[in-house]
């Protein structure tokens, strides 16, 4: 409700089991991935910021009820460059991986947060090309691979998947950033820089609540689309807080069909700013997503 996304998988829960076959309503894909990142700020509670998301693949998808466990394991560290009148800071790459309570792989990402040294730190030695990390090409999973297309369809009466919707650019409607403190809470986050307006002088927004509203902008621009299938990339490439008006424009860089009359995969490239003198843009995110 703080985002307003309408994926009626995670809305219907009538339509979700015909078509998922699961025994309950669909968990919201968002709101997996919010758990999962929410479940390891443990490690990076004093977090400057989180730059970026990688590699993000969904293995299964959650029903209401299920319960998810993460592991994190620190896989690169870079030291960055002292600045005159600033404090050290380093970036510390973390893989994720997110399991189910029948130990069931559900998600596998990996995350970049930039972290604060300690006072009078030395110079770590620590300078990883993180660069790599999370970009290795792997078999990509396919956990809708049972999923019926034809109940989809017969229950929504909407636009079916169209190959000829790649190339095509749509720009949204604008959305304000609200309810900043509680998203972070609801998942678990705990990074003080999202609660704490004495970290920085201002709180940050989490990174998620952007994402969030960059994919419910998606679903109107979209609104057939069934799930989020993975994040190929994510970058924060602005700071964003409580108040600001975001907007996104949506690239569909390709719709390639699937088998066996499954509808279609759609990889988009969401490009969102804030509304300012001048706009600026805060996120550039490519994900792919289902459509029946």
């Amino acid at each position: 409700s703080i985002v307003g996304d309408r994926l009626r998988l995670a809305l219907d829960g009538e339509l979700a089991m015909a078509v998922t076959g699961a025994t309950g309503p669909l968990a919201h894909p968002a709101l997996v991935c919010d758990v999962a990142i929410g479940q390891t700020t443990l490690a990076t509670q004093r977090v400057k910021a989180n730059l970026f998301y990688r590699g993000l693949v969904f293995h299964r998808f959650p029903v209401i009820g299920d319960t998810l466990f993460t592991r994190t394991e620190v896989v690169g560290l870079k030291q960055n460059s002292t600045k005159p009148g600033r404090a050290s800071t380093g970036l510390a790459a973390l893989r994720m991986t997110t399991i189910d309570e029948l130990g069931r792989l559900v998600l596998d990402f990996y995350r970049c947060a930039m972290l604060p040294l300690r006072d009078g730190a030395a110079e770590t030695g620590h300078a990883d090309d993180l660069s790599t990390i999370g970009a290795e090409t792997l078999p990509t999973p396919d956990p809708t691979a049972d999923w019926d297309a034809a109940a989809y369809r017969a229950k929504v009466k909407g636009v079916e998947f169209d190959p000829g919707l790649g190339g095509a650019v749509l720009h949204s409607s604008a959305d304000v950033v609200s309810s900043a403190p509680e998203l972070a809470r609801l998942s678990l986050n705990i990074a003080a820089t999202h609660h704490d307006r004495r970290v920085s002088g201002q709180r940050l927004v989490y990174g998620g609540h952007t994402i969030g509203l960059a994919l419910a902008q998606a679903t109107r621009l979209l609104p057939d689309l069934v799930t989020v299938l993975g994040w190929q990339s994510c970058d924060h490439t602005g700071p964003v807080h409580e108040g600001d008006t975001l907007y996104s424009e949506l690239h569909v860089e390709r719709a390639e069909p699937l088998p066996d009359d499954r509808g279609g995969v759609l990889s988009l490239r969401s490009l969102v700013y804030a509304v300012g003198e001048p706009n600026r843009q805060v996120l550039d995110w490519r994900f792919t997503a289902l459509q029946y």
